[in-house]
Parts: C-alpha cells; sequence; structure tokens
C-alpha cells in the first residue's frame, strides 16, 4: 500500500510540475515590460528583454548622431547604447535618476544593444488589457496597441524589427 502511494505521489508531482511550466509559458507569453520614455507607455515582450540594468559607464563614439550614447560593458559584453527618447525626437533622458538600460534579448536579435529609458514601470499582462488601433504613421517597429482600464495607451514596441530598421542602424553622421 505504501508503495502505491508513493508511485501515486510521484505521479501527482510530475503532473503537477507540467502544469506549473505551462502556466509559465503562457504567462510569460502574455506578459510584457512596461516601459516609459518621451511621454509615451511602452510595452516590450518578455522574451525579448534580454535584462534591465541601471546606466552603466558609457563610452561616447565621435562622430555618431545625437541618440546614441556610445557603448557600455555590461557583465564583460559591449553592448551599444541609444537614448530612446532622443531617437524619437524627443529631449535626453540619459542623466535622469530613474532611467534604466533595457538590453535586448537573444530571441528578439543578435545585436548587442540596448535602449535608455526614462523609467520601467513594472510588468503588463495583455490579457488586462484591450487592443487599440495602431497609428497610420506608425514605425515599422511599432507591434500590437493597447488600451488599460484608466484610458492609458501603450504602444507595444517589436525589438527585433526596431533592431533592424535602418533608421536605428545608422549610428554614424
Amino acid at each position: 500500500m505504501a508503495r502505491a502511494a508513493r508511485i501515486d505521489l510521484r505521479t501527482f508531482q510530475q503532473e503537477l510540475a507540467s502544469r506549473l511550466a505551462a502556466k509559465t509559458a503562457a504567462q510569460v507569453e502574455s506578459s510584457r515590460l512596461g516601459l516609459l520614455c518621451a511621454g509615451t507607455r511602452w510595452l516590450i515582450k518578455l522574451a525579448d528583454a534580454g535584462e534591465v540594468v541601471a546606466l552603466p559607464h558609457i563610452v561616447t563614439v565621435p562622430m555618431t548622431r545625437p541618440w546614441f550614447l556610445g557603448v557600455a560593458n555590461v557583465r564583460g559584453n559591449l553592448f551599444s547604447v541609444i537614448d530612446f527618447s532622443a531617437f524619437l525626437g524627443g529631449d535626453s533622458i540619459a542623466s535622469s535618476a530613474a532611467a534604466r538600460l533595457v538590453l535586448f534579448g537573444a530571441r528578439a536579435c543578435e545585436l548587442n544593444a540596448g535602449i535608455v529609458v526614462q523609467r520601467v514601470l513594472g510588468l503588463r499582462n495583455v490579457a488586462e488589457l484591450a487592443p487599440a488601433v495602431v497609428p497610420a504613421d506608425a514605425q515599422e517597429w511599432y507591434a500590437q496597441r493597447w488600451m488599460d482600464d484608466e484610458g492609458n495607451a501603450w504602444q507595444e514596441i517589436d525589438l527585433g524589427k526596431l533592431a533592424r530598421a535602418p533608421a536605428f542602424l545608422q549610428v554614424g553622421i
């Protein structure tokens, strides 16, 4: 009898682990990282974001666009650092105390790059947001637009498309 109970417990634990793994994968797929930059709320798929770090020391690169801040060493890897607000045509936010560097994940692209955002707003679940119409003048790297219960618009960014956009890749003057 004890052996049968042990087998049932083991089976139960395996099934529970499988269900948790499936639920976690589904939650990651519907979760987005919320960002604030240039007065707009942005969303990035969790799987596309590498990590979020405090602004490291950035070495400037001469003869580059004003929004290209330079390169930074993050745990032994060099990353191109882009001031996302300035890239969008707004004021630079790189000196803000709340500014963070959002690194592109390997799933999004093979480009070692990151965007500096004004503030990280935490996780958002798209299941709790309503789809909205993407503006007619949207960039090619805009993904779905969302509205929350408070009437705030959230624009999702396709980091892979952003990393391949000619305007984003042309950092030289």
